[in-house]
């Protein structure tokens, strides 16, 4: 299998200069407080609005100004890709896909919450949970994540040295430990203000089916969110097979999407969509397979061997097709040289402490 040729040279800056970071951290410092006031208004506005008008074309019209503006929201990062990123995720995505089941009367957010779980719902991947599915966050599962993203990014110095697969297997390390790590984050802040959200993440590494790892592992939010504004509807009209690869297309779009956000250039190349594509392909077909296995009378494959079958098959598209498609248009060197300075940022603030700047030297 090979990716090279969908990736660019590998002509990278190691570290971004101090006065560019400097920059990147002054605009960030203006733009995150007026973003963060203009959606939270944008979110207080629709609590009111809906909280008057029923669900259907009444809420819905009064609804629309809010969903452009959430799409633009995230254009206000011009200098990060990574807060950019985010940014889409969390409101161009996210959120506008809460506020469209807001208007049916469906989804995560309710008008009757109180004025702070409405606004944690609609702004951040968050769904508040009843006492009994809310996990503690594990502080030494939060350390080992921080510890392996530092020496992954300590290892992105020698990427120029790496062979292709090494650096992709780094990238989606990287990938899961930073979601992992910030997901629940979020989690605890709910928790401390006291709310209690469910979990995003389901040990992915133990699915042992592509349905498994995309329905109950992996990023829940978004399967929680997709499953009512679009998995429910299709297939309640056209069944259950048109329903996943309904639910795969417009994650396709929406990743696709996502990747717009990080280069800020509208050329894509379609890989994206095609690794979602052919994963909701997949796991229309592992499902009639698996049917017709029990059918048969057939025992079921060792669960240890399906789980290494699944991570396999999902390592090996996502080098194929998932991970070329953020390697291109400058959104590699961007990310890099962006968590470069995360890691310089770190570590100056670190040797400001006197036992840390001892340990260092």
């Amino acid at each position: 299998m090979e990716v090279t040729h969908v990736l660019p040279a590998q002509q990278r800056a190691t570290m971004p200069c101090r006065g560019h970071v400097t920059t990147a951290m002054e605009l960030l410092q203006d733009s995150i407080p007026m973003v963060s006031l203009a959606v939270a208004a944008a979110a207080l506005y629709a609590r009111a609005s809906s909280s008057l008008l029923r669900p259907g074309l009444p809420r819905l019209i009064a609804l629309l100004p809010l969903f452009p503006f959430l799409v633009a929201a995230p254009l206000a990062f011009p200098s990060s890709a990574i807060v950019r990123g985010l940014a889409a995720f969390f409101l161009a995505w996210l959120c506008t896909f809460k506020l469209a089941l807001l208007a049916v009367g469906r989804g995560p957010l309710d008008p009757a919450l109180p004025v702070l779980p409405f606004l944690f719902t609609a702004l951040l991947p968050v769904k508040i949970a009843r006492a009994s599915k809310a996990k503690p966050v594990s502080l030494v599962s939060c350390a080992v994540k921080v510890a392996i993203i530092a020496a992954v990014v300590r290892l992105y110095q020698f990427n120029d040295r790496l062979h292709i697969y090494a650096r992709l297997a780094l990238y989606g390390v990287h990938t899961y430990c930073f979601l992992d790590l910030l997901l629940p984050c979020i989690a605890a802040a709910t928790a401390a203000l006291g709310m209690e959200a469910e979990p995003q993440f389901n040990r992915p590494y133990l699915a042992s089916s592509l349905r498994d790892f995309w329905g109950r592992r992996w990023n829940l939010m978004v399967s929680a969110i997709l499953r009512p504004s679009v998995y429910d509807p299709v297939r309640a009209v056209a069944g259950i097979p048109a329903a996943v690869l309904a639910t795969f297309a417009v994650s396709a779009l929406m990743h696709e999407a996502m990747v717009y956000y990080l280069s800020l250039q509208w050329r894509s190349n379609g890989v994206m969509a095609a690794f979602f594509l052919l994963h909701g392909v997949c796991c229309v077909v592992e499902g009639w397979c698996a049917r017709r296995w029990a059918a048969s009378g057939w025992p079921a494959p060792p669960r240890a061997v399906a789980t290494v079958l699944v991570g396999l098959f999902v390592t090996a598209t996502s080098f194929w097709l998932f991970f070329p498609a953020l390697c291109k248009d400058g959104v590699e060197e961007k990310l890099l040289q962006e968590w470069a300075a995360v890691a310089a940022f770190f570590q100056d603030a670190g040797g400001k402490i006197p036992w840390y700047g001892q340990l260092s030297s």
